[in-house]
């Protein structure tokens, strides 16, 4: 494709409009090409890929002695980035590359070790500067030319390494990548909690999943980059205790040197090689150390320390008071002691400064919160006898010992998981949720709660508000200390658990959830039972005023027109009730609008939107598979429901004898009970003209089956048949 210029000149092709034009130098060199190809060098993918060939040449080809010691010094840097880098992060998966920069590190300072050692065994008998610069300064100056000395400092320096700091770190990796594997499952379920109540959006259980991806896999690799750092330690001491035998040899037998001189000259080549390599190896052990040690922290290093040991002023007193003891001891130097004792003692008393200063503070917030007129104090007055009359949509009342769960300063109080509920339920069902009134109630026992709706009780339960509840998928026992309950919401076996035990039951693959969330939940289901009745005249008009702009002419021509707001009640009354969601208001309209036309009757008016919205009934019985798991209703039983309808008209009604309908419970139950001790969870298909009737039996003894005619099916519906009522 090419664009003409505006003044009727030659095309230029589209995909050079943006770019400088090519320029042509002496002798027909194209710059614009030779500049391309300079900027695909310098690409920081081009640099990493060379700097890995160059570790590799490193352990081919001998190289001089000047890029020794730059090989060297850039070897040095990156272990002391690495430590600092490890100091100043906030959690250890903003490094998440370490075991790749550890793999890169580790093999640079073995291609160097080769490196050097091919230059000590090839000209060591000409003087100690054979290797460079750098490795004679840590040969000589470092070890003052004492081989002895320089032999003890490396062999300190390996075993405080290889020992103490890389056996350490590499079983707090293998520890912590293998509790991070099991904790993924509990994780998960919570993540997938969180969402299901409405206290994180999708957006953030994405972010959640991802970062619980990252973090098994980060640990997963630190597990294997420990070994990195062990196999670095044996490798220094082998190439060390090589170069000092293959030195000798080579001193005494090819270049005729005494045994005497030969051992000097080599072996301080050969501890100073052996020094500049494990001082970066020491760095980057600590570095790693620190890393997988941080896993349960967030903060800096120096933030998190100083923090933690200043929440406990005692600590750093008695520490002041036993350094000014022993520096009071005859044998014992005062002045260094007696230093330590003024620091930790001026530390101990600012740390007790700040916490009185934070106990007042708050206790003068709650002083003005319990005055009358001040300001975020209550106010008095009268309350009218009106009010009285006021009747709640939805209240949660709590006994005594349950309000620490509302007026709690924690992360996960029961207000907020309300507040996430509502929003959930808005998005899922289409309209807003009545506010939940939450009243204390002192003639409750002091863990009880009860939910009412429209001041009748729909459910009541009892939660631990410092204990967190237990669950077993399986439905097995329990094998924790604890009380033994059931769950309020489903009546299923459950405990309550200490907090303490919360990580243990995670692994052992337990449900395990607060009492905040068990309460939510309870309040979840109760809603959705009776969500019908929630949907009240006022709601429903407030549904059509919030409906956008472009929306409203629809309105205006079906309401009142061809239905009235009360009609239109029931319409979404008899969709919520089996769960139906009436977020797409409009569709709703336009179906009723269609109904209308030929029918009065709200049933029939109800089954022609639902055939409107058979994409979305499709949608939300479609499994993980992307199928909807289908269950027909075998002729017989259709023959036998079509028969049992009694009426003309829109006035039919079942009229089915009582062993008749036994029989078809008994068959649907047999059926489903088959196909759930498979996984599934199937919709009942059938046709059109008694689906309505249908339902009415089944919601009896399975309300949470769906059940769809043949004309609520999407024709681009992927369905699956799994068997036959």
């Amino acid at each position: 494709m090419s664009d003409s210029s505006p003044s009727g000149g030659s095309n230029v092709p589209a995909t050079q409009s943006s770019r400088a034009p090519a320029t042509t130098g002496p002798g027909g060199l194209n710059f614009g090409r030779a500049n391309t190809a300079m900027n695909s060098i310098f690409r920081t993918d081009t640099i990493f890929a060379f700097g890995i060939i160059g570790i590799i040449l490193f352990m081919l080809v001998p190289i001089p002695t000047i890029m020794m010691d730059a090989g060297l010094s850039v070897s040095i840097l990156f272990s002391v980035m690495i430590l600092m880098m490890v100091l100043f992060i906030q959690t250890p998966l903003e490094f998440s590359t370490f075991p790749t920069v550890l793999l890169v590190v580790t093999s640079l300072r073995l291609g160097l070790n080769v490196a050097s050692t091919r230059l000590i065994l090839s000209g060591g008998q000409d003087g100690t500067d054979a290797a460079g610069n750098v490795i004679q300064a840590f040969g000589t100056f470092i070890i003052q030319g004492n081989p002895i000395v320089g032999a003890i400092v490396f062999s300190i320096l390996v075993i405080v390494n290889f020992v103490v700091i890389t056996k350490g770190s590499g079983r707090i990796a293998e520890v912590a990548a293998r509790f991070t594997l099991d904790a993924m499952p509990g994780k998960q379920m919570a993540i997938d909690a969180d969402l299901s109540s409405g206290l994180i959006d999708e957006e953030t259980a994405k972010t959640r999943r991802a970062k619980l991806e990252q973090e098994s896999t980060f640990f997963g690799a630190m597990d294997g980059a420990a070994k990195f750092v062990r196999g670095d330690a044996i490798a220094g001491l082998l190439i060390t205790f090589i170069n000092i035998i293959g030195g000798i040899v080579i001193g005494t037998v090819s270049h005729g040197m005494s045994l005497g001189d030969a051992t000097t000259t080599f072996t301080i080549l050969t501890i100073g090689d052996g020094l500049v390599s494990q001082i970066p190896a020491l760095i980057v052990s600590v570095g790693a150390g620190l890393l997988v040690s941080k896993a349960g922290v967030e903060g800096s290093a120096d933030k998190v320390l100083f923090e933690q040991f200043g929440a406990y002023p005692p600590v750093l007193a008695m520490s002041s008071v036993l350094m000014l003891a022993l520096g009071l001891i005859p044998a014992v130097p005062f002045i260094p002691f007696f230093t330590l004792a003024l620091i930790t003692g001026g530390l101990a008393y600012y740390a007790i400064q700040r916490q009185d200063a934070i106990k007042e503070r708050l206790k003068a917030a709650e002083v003005a919160a319990t005055m009358p007129g001040q300001p975020g104090g209550p106010v008095p007055a009268e309350e009218p006898i009106s009010k009285a009359l006021a009747m709640d949509t939805i209240r949660l009342e709590m006994g005594y010992g349950l309000l620490p769960l509302v007026q709690g300063e924690g992360g996960n109080k029961l207000t907020d998981q309300i507040k996430g509920l509502r929003r959930q339920l808005a998005e899922d069902m289409g309209y807003v949720l009545p506010a939940v009134r939450i009243q204390d109630n002192l003639q409750l026992p002091a863990n009880s709660y009860v939910v009412r709706v429209k001041e009748i009780e729909a459910g009541r339960g009892d939660v631990r508000p410092n204990m967190m509840m237990c669950m077993d998928p399986t439905g097995a026992t329990i094998s924790l200390p604890g009380e033994s309950t059931t769950e309020p919401t489903f009546g299923l076996p459950a405990m309550w658990i200490d907090e303490q035990y919360r990580e243990e039951a995670t692994f052992k693959g337990y449900t395990v959830v607060d009492a905040p969330t068990v309460i939510t939940t309870h309040i979840t289901e109760i809603i959705k039972d009776n969500m019908p009745d929630l949907l009240n005249y006022a709601e429903t008009q407030k549904l059509l005023d919030e409906l956008p702009k472009e929306y409203q002419k629809l309105v205006a021509d079906v309401v009142p027109g061809q239905i009235n707001v009360g009609s239109l009640q029931r319409v979404l009354q008899n969709l919520l009730s089996e769960r139906v969601s009436v977020r797409d208001l409009p569709t709703i309209l336009e179906g009723i609008a269609e109904a209308t036309g030929y029918t009065k009757n709200i049933a029939h008016i109800t089954e022609h939107v639902r055939t409107r919205l058979s994409r979305q009934l499709c949608d939300t019985n479609t499994n993980p598979s992307g199928v909807v798991p289908l269950v027909t209703l075998s002729p017989d039983w259709e023959h036998a429901f079509a028969e049992a309808l009694m009426g003309d008209g829109e006035d039919k009604q079942l009229a089915m004898p009582p062993t008749k309908l036994q029989d078809f419970i008994a068959a649907v139950r047999q059926r489903y009970d088959e196909l759930s001790a498979q996984g599934e969870v199937p919709v009942l298909l059938t046709s059109p003209g008694i689906r309505p009737y249908v339902r009415s039996v089944i919601e009896r003894f399975r309300p949470q089956t769906v059940v769809l005619s043949q004309n609520e099916v999407h024709p681009k519906a992927r369905i699956k048949t799994l068997g036959q009522v």
